[in-house]
């Protein structure tokens, strides 16, 4: 049994509200949430969600971190042993 006047008010039926509208009632301390997204508008569950790669990030990180392709790897390989032999000369 809960001890007395130190929990929150409880509010079983409370409205989730998105643009305005009630999107659904769920359990909760206050009486009324509002919300910006919800899984009714959010892109990922209407499945009008995007991927874009517009500037190749995925890449330009592999690059970055030395996980690119072998071809990549190779090469970068190849430029320190170049560099080396000018320290020598």
């Amino acid at each position: 049994m809960p001890k007395p006047d130190i929990h929150p008010t409880w509010y079983p039926d409370a409205k989730v509200i998105c643009n305005g509208e009630v999107v659904m009632t769920t359990g909760s301390t206050q009486p009324e949430i509002h919300v910006d997204v919800w899984s009714g508008n959010h892109p990922f569950f209407t499945g009008t969600q995007k991927i874009l790669d517009t500037e190749g990030r995925v890449d330009r990180f592999m690059r970055k971190y030395g996980m690119g392709s072998t071809a990549s790897v190779n090469e970068d390989k190849k430029a320190p042993a170049k560099d080396e032999k000018k320290a020598e000369a």
